[in-house]
C-alpha cells in the first residue's frame, strides 16, 4: 500500500500545474521553512539515538538525553510530523495532506507506546517528559 501511495503521490506532484511564481508563494515558503525545521529536529534526534548505542551491547538500553530529548520522548517522530506538515503546505495538495495525516496516525500512537515503554523500563525516567508534544502529550 505504501508503494501504491508513493506512486500516486509522485504522479500527482509530477502532473500538478503550479504557476511559475509558486516558489515565492507564502504557502510554499512557509512550508519549506517548516519542512527544514522538522528535518533538522528529526536528524538531530536520530543522531542522539544512534550515539546511545556506541560502545554498548545491542541489548543495553539507556534513557535518551540531550537537547531534543529534554521534554519529550520521541523528538524524531515530532520532527517527522513537522516535516510532512511542511510538505503538505508546500505542495498544497490532497496527496500532501493525506500523507501528513498518515504520518500522524502512525507516529502519535507509536510515540505514546515508546513513552510508556521508557517509563516502565526505567524507574528514573524523567517524570515531566511527555511523549510527543512538549508539556502537553
Amino acid at each position: 500500500s505504501t508503494l501504491l501511495y508513493h506512486f500516486i503521490n509522485a504522479q500527482f506532484i509530477g502532473e500538478a500545474s503550479y504557476c511559475d511564481t509558486y516558489v515565492t508563494d507564502p504557502r510554499f515558503l512557509l512550508g519549506l521553512i517548516i519542512f527544514i525545521t522538522g528535518f533538522i529536529l528529526n536528524r538531530v534526534a536520530d543522531g542522539q539515538l544512534i550515539c546511545l548505542r556506541k560502545g554498548y551491547h545491542d541489548s543495553d538500553y539507556q534513557i535518551p538525553k540531550g537537547c531534543s530529548f529534554f521534554s519529550i520522548s520521541c523528538p524524531n517522530y515530532l520532527g517527522e510530523i513537522i516535516e510532512w506538515f511542511g510538505w503538505a503546505l508546500m505542495s498544497w495538495s490532497l496527496a500532501g495532506l493525506v500523507w501528513f495525516l498518515f504520518v500522524c496516525a502512525t507516529h502519535i500512537p507509536r510515540a505514546r507506546h515508546n513513552h510508556k515503554w521508557y517509563q516502565k523500563q526505567f524507574d528514573e525516567y524523567p517524570p515531566r517528559r511527555t511523549a510527543l508534544i512538549p508539556f502537553i502529550y
